[in-house]
């Protein structure tokens, strides 16, 4: 049986990467046409990236899940503390990602090949330290936790609601995520195509 929060995981874990590709995909077809992007909409989906999994997500796996396995086994300790010191990283990673857009949006063309090899290195990066948790972290999790660890981690895990997974959002994040999906274009968005 997988436990609540490893599914809660992989759920935010999609829906981190589908906002990072969705990003990247959006950049490259104003790239094609020779338009700039919507500033305003780009800004938006860092700042979900920002506020939800790098102050929410990261910070439960670091405080709670982390801790736990540390406690459970030496087996790992390495790649644990390989994962905490990304999450720092990723922090610091994604203020670069935002000074590169509005670099852009100030300084204009001149500036486009730098923001977009930035958010290229910033999704390598994410996604790759997702895959790593997913393959390696989550399987140990569910051998050598016990019931009491994961009580507790279903419990904290389940506060997350991450709109981008199906959950209604917090009344102060509504706009946020009705901005987000309305404006940007189909097919990763219900806006207008490109």
């Amino acid at each position: 049986m997988t436990h609540a929060t490893v599914r809660i995981i992989r759920q935010e874990h999609a829906a981190l990467a589908a906002m990072l590709r969705s990003i990247v995909l959006l950049l490259e077809q104003h790239r094609k046409k020779g338009t700039l992007p919507d500033f305003a909409t780009l800004r938006a989906m860092l700042f979900y990236v920002d506020e939800f999994p790098e102050k929410r997500h990261h910070r439960k796996e670091t405080e709670l899940l982390f801790p736990k396995l540390r406690a459970r086994t030496p087996i790992s300790r390495d790649l644990l503390d390989k994962l905490d010191s990304d999450h720092a990283r990723g922090e610091r990673r994604i203020r670069d990602v935002e000074h590169a857009l509005l670099a852009f949006e100030m300084l204009g063309e001149s500036r486009r090949e730098a923001l977009e090899r930035t958010v290229g290195e910033y999704v390598d990066f994410y996604l790759s330290h997702m895959a790593l948790e997913e393959r390696e972290i989550l399987p140990l999790a569910e051998r050598v936790l016990t019931e009491d660890d994961w009580r507790d981690l279903d419990e904290a895990f389940a506060q997350n609601r991450d709109p981008m997974t199906g959950h209604v959002a917090d009344l102060e994040y509504n706009a946020l995520f009705t901005r987000i999906v309305n404006v940007v274009p189909a097919p990763i968005g219900l806006g207008p195509a490109l």
